[in-house]
């Protein structure tokens, strides 16, 4: 309406302004000009309407391209009016995509998902058909990747690692790890690890581990062990024999064989086992013992195995004997002294630093 109005206006205008004189129309004319050079000074860019950009567009195409420089615009500005108009004519609305899925249909599939982890998206899709809930089966998919469910089979399916988290009450794990004394001679040592403390057992130790004397160690470990086993965990060692697994049966315990070359899956038995043998090597010199009782025969679960010695005292035994050795040549070079036939007294010096005299 208000477009019609000022369309009115201005055809009205023109008529009455035909039939004026030119006199008049010069003398409005510089009145305009001078107003409009005021509100320039006041304004520093007007704003401009659709309607006004239209009635402008038409009297510059009227007045040719040699007098607009009287329009407060310039040409560049009313020829992007032009384009502007043209895009917006050409444009069409855009359509809405398709709707999201009802938050009450999301999480009826994720709760099926969860109470049935042997289902997959395609079963689920015919679940919700049942119920009368009209779903694409992609969408169910889309859903499932963007809450994190799995596959069903990944779902059905649990990991080692969740077993032993879930059962590490009950689970122990036992493997050898070994021993070498100063004289190159070699101890196995059988150990049992508890997977929920992380406490370690030490069985008992010998040079030669048979399979009567492991299911005898395991028979003095059990004698000393109070808490419930429920899966014990060991390799395909030929030391493990029938018996050594029929002392756990007869205590209600489960044995589970790890695979062939497979450490991890006793991970953490295997890690505790390399972590002896190293730091053992590293910082302990173990020697054998002299009038001992004869090796895996009489020794309880928890004692220590034969030749093993305190690492603090080894350690400290062996600085001291360095230390010792040490001050020893640092005094024989200080104080030794050799007559010289061309000199006076002088002090002799080992040729190799750290000779002995």
């Amino acid at each position: 309406m208000a477009r019609f109005y000022r369309l009115v206006r201005l055809v009205i205008d023109l008529l009455v302004l035909r039939s004026r004189g030119d006199r008049s129309k010069d003398v409005e004319i510089l009145v305009l000009r001078h107003q409009l050079g005021v509100l320039q000074r006041q304004i520093a860019r007007p704003r401009f309407e659709p309607e006004d950009r239209a009635v402008l567009t038409a009297l510059a195409r009227v007045l040719g391209r040699d007098h607009w420089s009287i329009l407060l615009v310039k040409p560049d500005t009313i020829l992007g009016w032009h384009r502007r108009l043209v895009a917006n004519h050409w444009t069409y609305p855009h359509r809405p995509g398709r709707p999201s899925t009802v938050t009450e249909t999301r999480t009826t599939i994720i709760r099926l998902a969860h109470e049935n982890p042997t289902w997959g998206y395609r079963r689920v899709h015919g679940e919700l058909a049942r119920l009368g809930i009209t779903i694409a089966a992609s969408t169910v998919w889309a859903i499932f990747k963007q809450a994190g469910i799995d596959p069903a089979p990944n779902r059905a399916s649990e990991s080692w690692t969740t077993f032993l988290r879930a059962q590490a009450a009950g689970i122990v794990a036992c493997d050898f790890f070994t021993i070498d004394t100063v004289m190159l001679r070699r101890y196995y040592v059988l150990f049992f690890i508890e997977l929920d403390r992380r406490r370690v057992h030490f069985a008992g130790s010998t040079t030669n581990p048979t399979g009567a004397w492991t299911t005898q160690t395991a028979r003095n470990f059990l004698m000393h062990y109070d808490r419930t086993i429920r899966f014990l965990i060991r390799d395909g060692a030929g030391q493990f024999v029938a018996a050594f697994d029929e002392v756990f049966r007869s205590d209600g315990a489960t044995i589970i064989r790890t695979p062939p070359r497979t450490p991890v899956a006793n991970a953490y038995a295997e890690r505790r086992s390399g972590r002896r043998e190293r730091s053992h090597r590293g910082w302990v010199l173990s020697r054998e013992r002299s009038g001992r009782k004869k090796r895996g025969s009489g020794r309880r679960a928890g004692d220590r195995p034969d030749g093993y010695e305190s690492v603090r005292q080894s350690c400290e035994r062996l600085a001291t004997c360095q230390c010792a050795r040490t001050v020893a040549i640092s005094r024989a070079a200080a104080t030794t002294t050799v007559r010289s036939p061309g000199s006076a007294f002088s002090t002799w010096r080992p040729k190799h630093r750290g000779a002995v005299p």
